[in-house]
């Protein structure tokens, strides 16, 4: 049976309805219904299945973390816009990007499998170019996946710079080599943390989402109560614009505030990569991605509304010695112990994202290894028979993010490593929303979340919008960049282009074939057999050594 004969979906909408078994409570049915749908989407479950809505919903807002983010990505909006770029250049990507998210939720509603986008591409592609289209989502999905893991813990060890420089009155100022390897060290960390059973970092997600959420509102209440007299007017606050980019163009300006929305905003597609682990997949991870950006752009907005008010002087805070102007904004409002309590909550609260974007991360990885598709897939691949996790794959996208780190000792690290993990990431984001409205569109049969007569509307407005997002993170934030301030994202997103084209030019076009199914015909799965014909997925595919 080969991938060209079975692209269709025709079955695919209501499996989970009709796995239920007799006789068993809900959550063993829904389980035996999960692991019916992913036979029939050519996969064994390998994994268990211990994620909950709440947890689901709190790992995505984890790797979201609109605490942590907002404050580490504020340069972007200080420089390109002031005022008007933190509250509006922060809502007006957010509903956009809700967009994407509820576009991205009625696939994974419909394929709720590890692999997530590309295989959403594969099955949505038309059979002579599903392949190809599998590829490209892929390896875009993966690219982004280790940038924003990298980016995560360089922005851990700058926090944890910053704490020190404010906790000793400037005494303590490390430089960039040992704040990278204060970034490895946690990037270690974060390999030990990833290879416990996916359960335990799901259970401390949802305490850590009532911790993020309850600093938030109180840090919000704070700015604006501390400020005292330093606090700005609302006209000021709501409409004041200030261009520190170097840009003559006001417009163009402002159009760079949308950074920082948008790397906020990469990574929610963590519920669909999980799903294999998540108990009524199908319904519970669409929930958990529209959830979990709808509470982010919201408490984001509350946030920089409040720091927006807080802030009297936006070139005095891009003047600061700190490592993260952020920083210098609640020592000043804050004072020395307020901020540090701040602080420290938020490298707690980061640290715990990051390592959720670890595990969402090495599911990408062991996914696209499962199908073969990675250098060294038969190592990728492998899944720990004590914890259920594929270990390997973890220590893979740790051993990554410390090679792409040297890019720390740039001083555009930041625009660089967010820009990369935008454009790679909504790339893969992009392809199979085009493929749903186009090759797709006929095929389709929405799981239980579904956009309905919705869909095309919806996915235009993802389309056109992502692939603005794409160009606008390819410029520099200067017009006249140097070695030092060159935004490096071009550099990141070609290397990986170029050995990913190759690699399809020269071998993988011959033998790559797409998802590769890993469970036969007659094979049993809890609630029955995989008969002929429920397997929809290539029967192998010769990899060469």
């Amino acid at each position: 049976m080969s991938f060209d004969e079975k692209h269709d979906l025709k079955t695919f909408g209501n499996e989970v309805e009709e796995a239920g078994l007799d006789g068993q409570d809900s959550m063993t049915a829904v389980r035996h219904a999960d692991d019916v749908l992913l036979a029939k989407l050519g996969y064994r479950r390998e994994f268990t299945r211990q994620i909950s809505l709440i947890e689901s919903t709190a790992i995505v807002f984890s790797i979201l973390t609109p605490l942590v983010s907002i404050t580490v990505s504020l340069p972007f909006p200080l420089a390109s816009g002031g005022h008007i770029g933190m509250v509006f250049g922060w809502i007006i990507p957010c509903l956009f990007t809700l967009s994407v998210a509820a576009a991205m939720a009625e696939l994974t509603s419909a394929m709720p499998t590890s692999g997530g986008l590309y295989y959403f591409s594969a099955r949505l592609a038309p059979p002579r170019w599903a392949p190809l289209a599998c590829w490209i989502t892929g390896w875009a999905n993966v690219t982004g996946q280790v940038v924003l893991m990298c980016s995560s813990d360089y922005l851990t060890a700058n926090m944890i710079v910053t704490a020190l420089n404010a906790g000793s009155d400037g005494a303590i100022k490390l430089g960039l080599g040992p704040t990278y390897g204060l970034m490895l060290a946690i990037l270690v960390s974060h390999g030990i943390v990833c290879s416990f059973k996916t359960g335990i970092l799901a259970r401390i997600n949802v305490y850590y989402v009532i911790l993020n959420v309850g600093t938030l509102l109180a840090l919000s209440i704070a700015l604006i109560v501390c400020s005292g007299e330093q606090r700005v007017s609302a006209k000021t606050a709501f409409t004041k614009f200030e261009n520190n980019t170097g840009w003559t163009n006001d417009s163009w300006a402002f159009l760079l505030s949308f950074i920082a929305p948008m790397w906020t905003m990469v990574g929610f597609d963590s519920a669909a990569h999980l799903s294999e682990e998540t108990a009524g997949a199908a319904r519970v991870a669409p929930i958990a991605i529209v959830s979990a950006v709808a509470a982010t752009s919201l408490l984001g907005w509350i946030l920089f509304i409040a720091i927006s008010f807080a802030t009297a002087s936006i070139p005095a805070l891009l003047a600061t010695d700190f490592p993260i102007p952020g920083g210098q904004l609640y020592l000043d409002v804050l004072g020395k112990q307020g901020m540090l309590v701040v602080w420290s909550i938020m490298i707690v609260a980061l640290y715990v994202g990051a390592a959720a974007q670890g595990v969402d991360a090495s599911r990408v990885v062991f996914a696209f290894s499962r199908d073969n598709a990675l250098p060294g897939s038969k190592y990728w691949k492998r899944v720990n028979s004590r914890t259920h996790t594929p270990i390997h794959a973890v220590w893979l996208i740790m051993v990554l993010s410390g090679i792409l780190g040297l890019l720390s000792f740039s001083a555009s690290a930041l625009s660089s490593l967010a820009g990369a993990s935008v454009i790679a990431l909504y790339t893969s984001y992009n392809m199979p929303i085009i493929l749903r409205l186009t090759s797709g569109r006929r095929t389709f049969v929405p799981g239980p979340f579904s956009l309905g007569r919705w869909y095309m509307p919806v996915g235009i407005v993802s389309i056109t919008w992502t692939a603005f997002v794409i160009m606008l993170c390819l410029f520099p934030t200067n017009p006249n960049p140097n070695a030092d301030t060159m935004n490096y994202t071009v550099v990141v997103i070609m290397a990986v282009f170029l050995f990913a084209s190759l690699s399809w030019i020269f071998s993988a076009r011959k033998w790559f074939k797409g998802p590769v199914r890993n469970i036969g015909e007659g094979e049993n799965v809890p609630g029955g057999l995989v008969e002929k014909g429920d397997v929809r997925v290539n029967d192998s595919q010769e990899v060469p050594e």
